[in-house]
């Protein structure tokens, strides 16, 4: 078990959404972080207090969380002496890089020394099937979004607490290194070797009660170039019965690919709707969910309210004003 509370280490994340991970993680579980670390330069802050790893560790944090989501997923070598220092200081490491902590020969030698502990969380440890298709019962809900980093763990976990809370029995399945540290466990879906990609998901979420869903965190975009492949095997393994659409109306072009526009929800609901019916056919969109942090108040009220008119489906900020749209589409179904 990964030790709490944290650390969270942002490094020098060149923009807030490269801290994506630390900024999860401290939305969705604030308990359990004392405080951050950054380098000079980070661009990324949490708004937790600055902390070195001395007063970190007497404030009570045990372990240190790399919490930046870099393109790659490559541990920077300006970290390597912050890591080293903070298991010399009695923290463990946590990381849901593709870089493992454990095949850097420095860190493992440094962690046994100092008798700390190495967390790789984006290491799949389960032999997962190939997928078969075959129907399963229960609910199911998949958020798929415009481009990467739209807000569809955020929309999913967002559905879970007001599910929860309307009584309804539902289960977060968590697809990503940040929905694994907050929730400690799921599939770390973009590290598992093709072919089985979509069996993961059919074994994360199996049979269940009629009346049980399954919030499947979301990764990727169909229409992202660099990141399709885990969205079609969430819609494919995942065989939900409903897609909520994801999007964040001020992007100017698809992250990481400056020459690349993002689709409009209507493409983006025809194709995944496509998609998702060779796998189950009675699927339905059901809602947007709409990322409308840079926006101010009012500009947001009248966006939604504009989208609703025009898609014709309940459209909301999910973590800004409640997932409770969302909810009332689902207990429709």
């Amino acid at each position: 078990m990964i030790q709490t509370p944290y650390l969270l280490f942002l490094g020098d994340a060149p923009d807030p959404l490269a801290a994506k991970v630390a900024q999860g993680i401290k939305d969705w579980r604030p308990e359990n972080c004392v405080g951050q670390f950054r380098l000079e330069g980070c661009k990324a802050d949490m708004g937790l207090p600055d902390m070195t790893l001395a007063e970190a560790y007497e404030a009570g944090a045990r372990t240190l969380v790399i919490g930046v989501a870099n393109r790659g997923g490559k541990i920077s070598a300006l970290w390597k002496d912050v890591l080293l220092e903070a298991l010399e200081t009695g923290f463990d490491l946590a990381s849901g890089l593709h870089n493992l902590l454990r095949d850097d020969p420095a860190l493992v030698e440094r962690a046994a020394a100092t008798g700390r502990s190495l967390h790789d969380v984006r290491v799949p440890n389960v032999e997962y099937p190939i997928a078969n298709g075959e129907p399963r019962r229960g609910k199911r809900v998949l958020a798929v979004g415009t481009d990467c980093s739209v807000g569809k763990m955020y929309t999913a976990l967002a559905l879970d607490r007001d599910m929860r809370e309307a009584g309804m029995s539902c289960s977060f399945r968590a697809t990503g290194q940040t929905g694994i540290l907050i929730t400690g466990e799921g599939v770390p879906l973009d590290a598992v070797i093709a072919d089985f990609m979509a069996g993961s998901i059919e074994w994360l979420t199996p049979d269940a009660d009629p009346d049980h869903w399954d919030i499947i965190e979301g990764q990727g975009s169909l229409f992202h170039i660099s990141f399709s492949g885990v969205t079609l095997a969430l819609i494919h393994g995942g065989q939900p019965d409903a897609l909520i659409l994801c999007h964040e109306p001020t992007r100017t072009h698809m992250r990481g690919l400056p020459g690349r526009a993002l689709p409009t929800l209507p493409e983006l609901q025809e194709l995944a709707l496509t998609h998702a019916r060779i796998a189950n056919p009675d699927c339905q969109v059901v809602g947007i969910s709409v990322n409308t942090q840079h926006l101010g108040e009012e500009e947001a009220e009248a966006y939604l309210a504009e989208l609703e008119k025009e898609m014709g489906l309940p459209a909301c900020d999910p973590y800004r004003d409640g997932a409770a749209k969302l909810v009332e589409a689902l207990r429709a179904l």
